[in-house]
């Protein structure tokens, strides 16, 4: 498979470079074994499994540049989606959406295009338009940019590849290369923030928000029934010396404030650049991957409702980018980017004042079992967000589109009939799992 890139073809290499046996983890091992591969030497054995993540890419790969970052990304169109696979009725109702709005998947923190693999195919089917999800920087086979400002002053850094304006402008980026000029974004965990923020960039761009699990603090419901109180007196002499006495002492707190503000802001500051460098240590980036080698694997089981159906494939599938050259230091840059870079953020409202403004259709779904973002927080979000469609998947965790992909499916797809409209005749999407692990 090929993608167009600039007006050039950029096809994935023919041959791929495979890590011996010797070398490969045995998936039915401990969860070290799938970083350090059961080798004699943890260093010497990493460098060999590590490799250009191109060189790990599936048959159905894509990659293009942007921001001189090569985008690791899949892309199914309806019109060339085979049909000798097994359909499943979507809509017990016969109701086939109007959408024709392509649609772009934004994965979570530590996952992937992988964890999307399931419902690709369907959703490409449902929404009769190409789906695609891209690999952020720092996961899956993206490249990764190791030094992203070194050798450059502070008037020409780049824009960081880490950062959250970075996976905002690359999924605006997508919507243009679909030659669209609108797109539904899907956000899983952490990826409805990218969903959200690109909302707010550009909304004119964005047809409908899917919210999977969603990642975002949902704001505690305001209570506005305070009653209005006896007024009886409140322009006596007594009342006007005591309102005296609140103004001055609000301007007192308030000049305190700010100067404690201020002496907050520079700590935080020497907080983060102090953390930032810590975490780029040596001692930082071993910290890292020992935390990825012990507790990983346990993570994505944790995930799960039914950790029995998280198969060795899956376990490879979330596994394998670890295999990518650079994958720890690139980690380490996202971690930092997240805990310091603001992106001007002090400038705005805090997300959870913003909620409210959003007006294009947002469908919330979580599972009941979810022990990562619990289903209380997605309720709560739910509310935040006007007008906005709360879904609940029974007996699921925090990948409902992996562990209840057809039922996940009927709940985007009655979604999409009810805001889209609909056209009578029965819409058959495959659900087929569609997931290739080299």
């Amino acid at each position: 498979m090929s993608c167009l890139i600039s007006g050039q073809s950029f096809r994935r290499p023919a041959k791929r470079f495979i890590v011996s046996n010797a070398a490969s983890p045995s998936l039915s091992g401990s969860p070290d074994q799938f970083l350090d591969g059961g080798a004699q030497t943890k260093e010497e054995t990493i460098t060999e499994t590590e490799q250009d993540p191109i060189n790990l890419a599936d048959p159905d790969s894509c990659f293009c540049e942007f921001q001189g970052v090569n985008i690791h990304h899949k892309v199914f169109d309806p019109r060339t989606i085979s049909d000798d696979a097994p359909i499943t009725s979507v809509d017990a109702q016969g109701t086939t959406p109007k959408v024709e709005f392509p649609m772009i998947l934004l994965h979570g923190f530590g996952a992937s295009v992988f964890s999307w693999n399931r419902v690709m195919k369907p959703l490409a089917r449902l929404v009769r338009s190409k789906v695609l999800a891209f690999d952020r920087p720092a996961f899956g086979l993206t490249s990764r940019i190791l030094h992203p400002f070194s050798g450059v002053t502070n008037d020409a850094k780049p824009l960081n590849p880490y950062s959250m304006v970075y996976s905002v402008l690359t999924t605006l980026y997508f919507i243009d290369f679909l030659a669209s000029e609108k797109a539904i974004l899907v956000g899983h965990s952490a990826g409805c923030l990218v969903a959200v923020d690109s909302y707010f960039e550009a909304p004119e761009r964005v047809a409908a928000l899917i919210l999977v699990a969603p990642a975002i603090f949902a704001p505690r419901p305001v209570n506005t029934a305070a009653g209005a109180g006896d007024n009886r007196g409140e322009n006596g002499p007594r009342s006007k010396f005591l309102g005296t006495l609140v103004e001055l002492s609000k301007v007192i707190i308030g000049a305190i404030s700010t100067v404690l503000t201020g002496m907050a802001s520079m700590l935080s500051s020497l907080y983060k650049k102090a953390l930032a460098a810590f975490l780029r240590s040596y001692l930082g980036v071993m910290l890292v991957r020992m935390a990825i080698n012990k507790f990983g694997v346990t993570a994505v089981r944790n995930a799960w409702y039914d950790s029995k159906q998280v198969t060795d494939h899956v376990v490879q599938g979330y596994t394998k980018p670890l295999k990518a050259k650079g994958w720890d230091k690139a980690l380490v840059e996202f971690t930092v980017a997240t805990l310091t870079d603001n992106n001007g953020s002090e400038k705005k409202p805090p997300l959870s004042k913003r909620l409210q403004e959003i007006k294009c259709p947002v469908l919330i779904v979580t599972g009941d079992t979810d022990r990562i973002v619990p289903a209380w927080n997605a309720e709560r979000l739910s509310r935040a967000i006007p007008g906005s469609v709360f879904e609940v998947i029974k007996k699921c965790g925090h990948l409902p589109q992996e562990e209840k992909p057809d039922e996940f499916i009927s709940v985007v797809a009655k979604f999409l009939g009810d805001v889209f409209g609909g056209s009578q005749g029965e819409q058959q999407v495959d659900l087929k799992f569609q997931g290739s692990v080299s």
